[in-house]
């Protein structure tokens, strides 16, 4: 039987050769399949400029459908489609401004692991009471930034520890 290809664009198969597989990939379908898969990924503000640039199709305006669908050079967007996409562009915005604000309130996570890193090795070199002292002193100034705690889903041995210390049970047996 041979060997096969398999278009993940196109969702179909057919036998690997040279031939096919050149006559495949340069054909419409493939390239119209190719760019629908790409435009899931485009961001809104793109497809919102695309559109506005875009005159609106009479055909879809007066029968509701259009023989070119999504390959039509014309914009298939009602007034209220466009209003709904300019409102998400500006939410998305607005959104990443405060994500970027509240992620630098004033110092890097450079500057946060060069301090904490003196300060671990300023403690390794005092004794063990002055090390409780200074840890305490210390521990509001070396709070941890909110771009390490922003983080979702991050695994256990990356949280940072809970305020009163971890809970160690006296009577623990292993094996």
């Amino acid at each position: 039987m041979g060997k096969r290809y398999y278009c993940d664009y196109c969702d179909r198969s057919f036998q690997d050769n040279m031939h096919n597989r050149k006559k495949h990939l340069n054909g419409v379908q493939h390239h119209r399949a190719k760019k629908a898969w790409f435009d899931h990924f485009r961001d809104s503000a793109a497809i919102l400029y695309e559109e506005q640039t875009k005159k609106p199709c009479r055909k879809f305006l007066q029968k509701g459908i259009c023989d070119f669908g999504p390959n039509c050079r014309f914009s298939h967007m009602s007034e209220e489609e466009l209003f709904i996409l300019k409102r998400q562009v500006e939410d998305e915005r607005l959104h990443r401004e405060h994500f970027e604000d509240r992620n630098m309130p004033g110092r890097s996570i450079e500057e946060w692991l060069s301090k904490r890193e003196k300060k671990r090795i300023a403690l390794g070199s005092k004794g063990d009471k002055k090390m409780d002292q200074v840890s305490q002193e210390d521990q509001a100034e070396s709070e941890i930034p909110e771009q390490l705690i922003s983080l979702p889903d991050l695994p256990p041995s990356l949280l940072p520890p809970p305020s009163g210390g971890w809970k160690v049970r006296v009577n623990t047996e292993w094996g």
